[in-house]
């Protein structure tokens, strides 16, 4: 008799984990499957302006018909100058996985050091960007002429 308790016992302490182990199992199954959909379609991580056309792309979905006419593209891709025929400047920095972008207008200021220029666009929301550029003065004083300033 004492036999036949223990058995039942065990088997019901085997029960009892069996569906927690289930669960487990599934709830890792399902996290692997998004992360392989995920990867996919090619969805998450960080978007990079490799090369001059995708910046300008990147300015014609922001402003439509802008057309850049000088790009300076961040080392890192983190990023974008561009100006157009009309003098229009235009910061593009990444949101999410994809970007966003200002014309600068005359609330903008620049500053540049060595490699970095840092522009605040004078816009609370979007806030200031900082690109790694092969030559960021040039960049820096046409955005300050924009305001009157000089602080480059």
């Amino acid at each position: 008799m004492l036999a036949a308790k223990r058995g039942s016992c065990q088997s019901r302490i085997i029960m009892d984990i069996h569906p927690q182990l289930l669960t487990f199992a599934g709830s890792l199954i399902a996290i692997l499957a998004v992360t392989g959909l995920v990867k996919l379609l090619r969805l998450g991580g960080g978007s990079l302006l490799t090369d001059e056309d995708k910046a300008k792309h990147a300015a014609a979905e922001v402003v439509d018909g802008y057309e850049a006419a000088e790009t300076a593209l961040d080392t890192n891709g983190a990023g974008a100058l561009l100006k157009d025929a009309a003098g229009q400047i235009m910061v593009i920095k990444p949101h999410g996985n994809q970007f966003a972008g200002r014309i600068l207008d005359h609330r903008a200021s620049a500053i540049a050091q060595n490699r970095c220029i840092t522009i605040s666009t004078g816009e609370a929301h979007f806030g200031s960007v900082s690109l790694l550029l092969a030559n960021p003065a040039p960049w820096a004083d046409a955005i300050n002429r924009l305001s009157g300033a000089d602080d480059a």
